[in-house]
C-alpha cells in the first residue's frame, strides 16, 4: 500500500458496517480504525509480530467494545500498525515498517498504537481505539484512558483499552457508546484532584496549565470539587509497600518525586512479567519449531 496515501497506518483495510444506518444514531457517518490487538471476525489478529500472525487462527467473533461502536453508527475501515506484540513506546515495527508521524514526519509516532494515532492525526479516520497517551501527544491529538475494567477487553490481546480523536466532542461521544454514559449534557464531578507537585514539574508556567485547568473546572462544576494535594507525598503513604522500589539509584538521581519514579518502576516490572508470563506457551513454541 502507498505510504503516501496512508501514512503507513495500516495493517489491513476492510469495511465493517454499523449494525444500521440510523441517522439517529450518535456515532452514524463516523469511521474507525483498531489496534491490531482487536479480534474482528474472519481475519487474524497479528499482534504486530508475523510469527504471532502464523501462529494464530482467524478471529471466529468481534470484540464486545468494537460491536458497540458498531452499532452505535460508526463505521471500521481496517487494522493499524502497532510497536511488536506492544511493547515499546516509539511506534516503530522493523516487520510492518513505522508508520509517518504527520505533525512531524522526521520524528517517530509514538506506541505501541503508532497506527490508530496517524490514521487519526492524518484525518483518515475520525477516531480509532489502541493505547494512547504517548502516540497522541506525538501526533498531536486527542486521547482518552478509562479506569482499568471500565471497557470489556472480551476478545482482544490484554492490554489497555483506550480511544483515540483529534474533535473533543467525537472523543466525548465514542466514551459515551464505550463507557455506556447517560446521555446527557454534564457528568456531575464528585472531585476532582490537582497534583500540584507534578505541576511544578513542567517546564510550562503554572498559569498556563494547572490555573487554565482550575478555571475550567470551576466554572463547569464549581470550587467546592477542586482539591489540591501533594500526589507523591500521598501515594507514597497509601502505598507503604512502594518503599521496597525506591532504590538508591532513584534517591541519588533527579527524578523530581521519588514515590512516582518507584511507581513507574514498579509497573514495568510487573507489566515485563505478566507480558511473559501470558505468552509463554507461544514463546517457548517458537524456539521448540
Amino acid at each position: 500500500m502507498a505510504r503516501s496515501s496512508d501514512y503507513g497506518a495500516f495493517m489491513e483495510k476492510f469495511v465493517l458496517k454499523p449494525s444500521s444506518s440510523s441517522h439517529e444514531l450518535p456515532l452514524n457517518g463516523l469511521t474507525f480504525a483498531v489496534k491490531d490487538i482487536f479480534d474482528v471476525n474472519g481475519f487474524v489478529t497479528g499482534f504486530g509480530n508475523p510469527d504471532w500472525a502464523r501462529t494464530h487462527s482467524a478471529a471466529k467473533s468481534t470484540p464486545p467494545a468494537v460491536l458497540a461502536i458498531l452499532r452505535g453508527g460508526a463505521t471500521c475501515v481496517g487494522k493499524t500498525v502497532m510497536d511488536e506484540m506492544a511493547y515499546s513506546l516509539n511506534g516503530e515495527n522493523k516487520h510492518y515498517g513505522t508508520p509517518t508521524n504527520p505533525c512531524a514526519p522526521d520524528r517517530v509516532p509514538g506506541g505501541s498504537s503508532s497506527g490508530s494515532a496517524v490514521a487519526v492525526g492524518a484525518k483518515l479516520v475520525d477516531f480509532s481505539l489502541g493505547s494512547v497517551r504517548v502516540p497522541a501527544s506525538y501526533c498531536s491529538i486527542l486521547g482518552f484512558r478509562p479506569s482499568h475494567d471500565a471497557v470489556s477487553t472480551a476478545g482482544v490481546i490484554p492490554m489497555a483499552q483506550r480511544w483515540f480523536a483529534r474533535d473533543p466532542v467525537i472523543l466525548n461521544r465514542v466514551g459515551r457508546i464505550l463507557l455506556q454514559l447517560p446521555d446527557v449534557d454534564l457528568v456531575r464531578a464528585r472531585q476532582i484532584f490537582i497534583a500540584e507537585d507534578c505541576f511544578k514539574l513542567s517546564s510550562i508556567p503554572n498559569n498556563r496549565v494547572s490555573q487554565v485547568l482550575v478555571k475550567s473546572v470551576e466554572k463547569l462544576f464549581g470550587g467546592d470539587v477542586v482539591k489540591h494535594l501533594i500526589l507523591g507525598d500521598y501515594v507514597e503513604n497509601k502505598v507503604p509497600s512502594l518503599s521496597h522500589f525506591i532504590s538508591k539509584e532513584i534517591k541519588k538521581q533527579d527524578y523530581g518525586i521519588a514515590s512516582l519514579a518507584a511507581l513507574s518502576s514498579a509497573m514495568r516490572l510487573f507489566q515485563r512479567r505478566e507480558n511473559v508470563s501470558a505468552r509463554s506457551d507461544w514463546i517457548y513454541f517458537l524456539f521448540e519449531a
